[in-house]
């Protein structure tokens, strides 16, 4: 379980990486970076396809679409200059317990 937590660590930093790329794809006019995007996408998915191998579907995609969304939207402000108001946060904080709350339930 340890090394399948590594993967959708790597497979969740992947995918948070290939989405704070896709402005520069230009609506995927601009062909360099639409494949960087591209494989991005192909390799972390093909990481969450063996994590899925050790892990419940269910768990590792809550924990890859929860953490992932947060991460982005931290992304997003830092680095982006994506807004961050009040009910972003509250969201962000509603996904992590979302996560730990999945992750509790598992472990019982």
């Amino acid at each position: 379980m340890p090394m399948a937590l590594a993967l959708l660590t790597l497979a969740i930093l992947v995918e948070v990486g290939a989405t704070a790329l896709l402005p520069k794809a230009e609506g995927f006019t601009n062909p360099v970076w639409t494949a960087v995007v591209a494989a991005g996408y192909l390799f972390a998915i093909w990481l969450l396809t063996i994590v899925v191998k050790k892990m419940d579907v269910s768990i590792a995609y809550a924990i890859w679409s929860g953490v992932g969304t947060a991460v982005i939207a931290i992304v997003g402000y830092f680095w982006l200059g994506e807004a961050m108001g009040a009910l972003k946060v509250g969201g962000i904080a509603l996904i992590i317990l979302g996560v730990v709350a999945v992750n509790i339930d598992t472990a019982h």
